[in-house]
């Protein structure tokens, strides 16, 4: 009786040793984040996951917050021209990042855009969405251009009166710190997803890939277009079909083109970017998106970007990947 008692607590305590898959998440930056990863025995609970993700997720708030006045940005964004602002040296590295999108789309992606954003009822300050008087878009157009930022001794300065948005890309960063933070912490599987941008790696309790679902565009309910298996890399979706209003039959989205001070009016609709990093899935998301089908394709091309782009033609969409997004599926 006492062999029996004894197996059978070892074949309990074997149960417990067992791989679980642990999920989480909660709001942040308008939207939301979760968290799915793999604990293996001794390994960290939800609820210290849950602590180490929703510090980082602060911190970004904390630095990126267009709705927050006493953010980092929201201080550079009130100060006159002429001045500067100390930063934290990764928030340096995201404007170096971004000044590098703005040179290579000429200007078309462009931090300093959030006096458009405004104008148009998509930021912060906004208040409806409208399509602007010609004078306004004019006098919003001079507070624009990356070209008047600049970086000095640990300080960003502006030569004019622009102002930051980050939205395009502080989302890929808050997903590479958290991934980051998560192997750190020895989780070595995990799905990491912040406003839709995301990261994966690893595989899920039973070997299986972790499979994500790309959306059709404009869908009036989910429909998946296509299903991925991704390790290791993050996955970005842009589409001009989620923030948007219509005026006069035409629709008016959330994406910018920063030299016509407007957004973009071309037929792509929707961009997914792979990358091992979120941060540049993000924002060459973005990019490829202001872009359209034609310049948007043609630079993928031409910069071994990872990417599917999906273009509204009569009766419906078609779907057009580079051969780098295929190679990147097939792990090459």
């Amino acid at each position: 009786m006492r062999a029996i008692l004894l197996f059978t607590l070892m074949l309990l305590s074997a149960c417990d040793q067992r791989p679980t898959l642990e999920r989480l998440g909660g709001p942040t930056m308008g939207s939301s984040y979760s968290i799915q990863y793999v604990r293996m025995p001794g390994g960290p609970a939800p609820e210290q996951v849950r602590q180490a993700v929703e510090t980082i997720l602060h911190d970004i708030d904390q630095h990126y917050s267009t709705y927050r006045g006493d953010s980092t940005v929201s201080q550079f964004n009130q100060l006159p021209a002429k001045h500067c602002l100390a930063m934290p040296a990764d928030m340096l590295q995201l404007v170096a990042f971004g000044q590098q999108l703005a040179e290579q789309s000429a200007g078309a992606f462009d931090l300093t855009v959030e006096p458009l954003l405004d104008l148009w009822g998509f930021g912060p300050q906004a208040r409806h969405e409208q399509v602007p008087e010609p004078l306004a878009l004019a006098q919003a157009r001079q507070r624009v251009g990356y070209q008047y930022l600049r970086s000095e001794a640990g300080a960003l300065c502006k030569d004019a009166p622009v102002a930051l948005d980050f939205n395009s890309i502080a989302a890929g960063h808050a997903v590479d710190l958290i991934a980051a933070r998560l192997t750190a912490m020895g989780i070595a599987n995990f799905l990491a997803e912040a406003t839709g941008e995301l990261k994966a790696v690893g595989r899920k309790p039973d070997g299986s890939q972790w499979r994500i679902a790309l959306e059709l565009p404009g869908a009036d309910r989910q429909i998946a277009r296509q299903v991925i298996s991704v390790d290791g890399l993050a996955v970005s979706t842009s589409g001009d079909y989620r923030n948007y209003f219509e005026d006069n039959g035409r629709r008016y989205s959330h994406a910018f083109d920063a030299r016509l001070g407007r957004p973009i009016a071309h037929d792509l609709a929707a961009v997914t970017v792979l990358d091992h990093s979120a941060l540049l899935a993000d924002g060459y998301s973005t990019l490829l998106l202001i872009l359209g089908p034609q310049r948007g394709w043609e630079f993928a091309m031409a910069n071994g970007i990872a990417a599917v782009l999906v273009t509204r033609v009569e009766g419906g969409f078609v779907s057009q990947a580079t051969p780098g997004f295929e190679q990147a599926l097939k792990g090459e």
